[in-house]
């Protein structure tokens, strides 16, 4: 994660700010946190898994969302982008602007080394406070592992080694 923005800004103000910037941060506590850009490997595990999901919702009547669509994690007032973001039934938007979505039922985390204590932490950490009956993923850039967490749990529900090449 990377130094917040020097002043404290509400809610309103981020969006307002982020709607309008071309470079995409998360908003925690008052704070605005400018978002890194990904490598090549990070886009080519976000895409490979996203086409996997994708498929697998195929015959739900689910949305898939890769890279850009912004979640607020409506218990801790966090806004964020995960790297797949999917939504089962209707997709509700904190407003008319339809660019945040309040109701995930899956969020998908692509770990790198400069983002992994962050991700599995503080982000998990607000994460787990979402509504029950969402999943979380967490793909490992250079481990080849996923992991799977339902809504609730510390711990993963499974692993699962993966043998693609990226």
């Amino acid at each position: 994660m990377s130094s917040p923005h020097p002043s404290f800004v509400t809610p309103g103000e981020y969006l307002e700010l982020e709607r309008k910037s071309e470079i995409r941060s998360e908003y925690v506590a008052g704070r605005i946190y400018v978002m890194s850009g990904a490598s090549r490997r990070h886009n080519l595990i976000a895409g490979n898994l996203f086409r996997e999901i994708s498929a697998q919702l195929r015959s739900k009547p689910c949305e898939a969302y890769v890279g850009d669509m912004r979640v607020k994690v409506g218990p801790t007032g966090m806004y964020t982008y995960p790297d797949i973001v999917a939504v089962c039934d209707e997709p509700r938007f904190e407003d008319s602007f339809i660019d945040t979505l309040l109701n995930p039922a899956v969020l998908v985390e692509v770990l790198s080394e400069s983002t992994e204590a962050y991700d599995r932490g503080e982000k998990f950490a607000h994460y787990r406070r979402l509504v029950p009956g969402y999943r979380w993923l967490l793909g490992h850039l250079r481990r080849r592992l996923l992991g799977r967490w339902a809504s609730g749990g510390p711990y993963p529900v499974s692993w699962k080694a993966v043998h693609r090449t990226y």
